[in-house]
């Protein structure tokens, strides 16, 4: 196992690199102007070239990728152009509220898909598992931002229970920092529950026909026994490997529902940096993402270790 880790952290640096070099390139691509952005309307040519040449950009773009490059390597990830500030220091302020929707929403996608997943597959073919498939149909189909206006609309503006913006830190207290939270989690658990229901159905109902669960069932198991430890324990692989896709997935999902409930979050600051053109900013906040990406991944592949012991790096 010490050396499938050797080998994957040493396959980490090259993508990212990878989406270091594509970031840059698409950002220098696209059209727009952080000088001119923050010179403003009134500004002169001559006043944008001057802070262009203040930031940088007026050298040869691969003289500003590799002098990025070179500070990355050593832990800067540079300096924001319109908050004024270290990238590092900005990620490090607006991480708390995305990691509480992150992990909020996968505990409580877990909760709710696992089970229904099982239940389905137990009832194969019977009403209960079309209700529950064509649910899961419906909720993965419905896009973030609809299921978020709608959550909106029905419990803040018409039932009154919960905010529909904003955020609390949990150091200010365990219940707003909940309330907070409930409509954002549960916005994104409809459309990842949804997927990994399908997925732990499949995979229970796969197992459901091997041989050991006909011989569990022989020997006079309860069912709810044979379901959990048997077909559910054989079946964890395909569904840890969905949850962990779901996780990587959330980095998209975050940026959208942060947007819709107010949250100051990485998904905000990523929205508010793409639109004032602050590259400093859009490439940090991509290449830590990105370093999430491939840590979930990592984590994903040695769970399997647990789930499965048969399977050896």
């Amino acid at each position: 196992m010490l050396n499938f880790l050797l080998r994957r952290g040493l396959a980490t640096a090259p993508v990212l690199l990878i989406v270091a070099v594509i970031v840059f390139l698409l950002l220098r691509m696209t059209p727009g102007d952080p000088a001119a952005a923050i010179a403003g309307d009134g500004a002169s040519v001559q006043d944008i070239e001057r802070i262009r040449a203040q930031l940088g950009l007026d050298a040869p773009v691969v003289s500003q990728f590799f002098g990025w490059l070179g500070h990355v390597l050593r832990g800067d990830l540079g300096y924001s152009y319109f908050y004024k500030m270290s990238v590092t220091e900005l990620i490090q302020q607006r991480l708390e509220p995305t990691l509480s929707v992150a992990a909020a929403t996968v505990v409580l996608t877990v909760l709710i898909a696992v089970p229904l997943g099982v239940l389905a597959a137990s009832r194969s073919g019977g009403r209960l598992d079309r209700f529950i498939m064509s649910a899961s149909v419906l909720g993965f189909s419905v896009p973030v931002f609809v299921a978020g206006y709608l959550m909106i609309w029905l419990f803040s503006m018409q039932l009154g229970w919960l905010p529909s913006q904003g955020y609390n830190r949990i150091a200010e207290g365990v219940g707003p920092w909940l309330r907070n939270l409930a409509l954002p989690c549960i916005t994104l658990a409809v459309m990842y529950a949804a997927l990994i229901a399908r997925v732990t159905r499949a995979a229970v109902s796969e197992a459901l026909t091997e041989d050991y669960v006909r011989t569990a069932r022989a020997k006079g198991i309860p069912e709810w026994r044979m379901l959990t430890r048997h077909a559910l324990a054989n079946a964890a692989v395909p569904i840890a490997t969905i949850i962990g896709l779901s996780v990587a997935g959330l980095i998209s999902g975050v940026v959208v529902t942060e947007t819709i409930y107010a949250i100051p979050g990485l998904g905000q600051l990523t929205v508010d940096a793409v639109l004032s053109r602050d590259y400093p900013l859009i490439q940090g906040i991509t290449l830590f993402f990105s370093l999430i990406y491939v840590v979930v991944n990592l984590m994903v592949d040695l769970s399997y270790l647990l789930l499965d012991p048969r399977i050896r790096y």
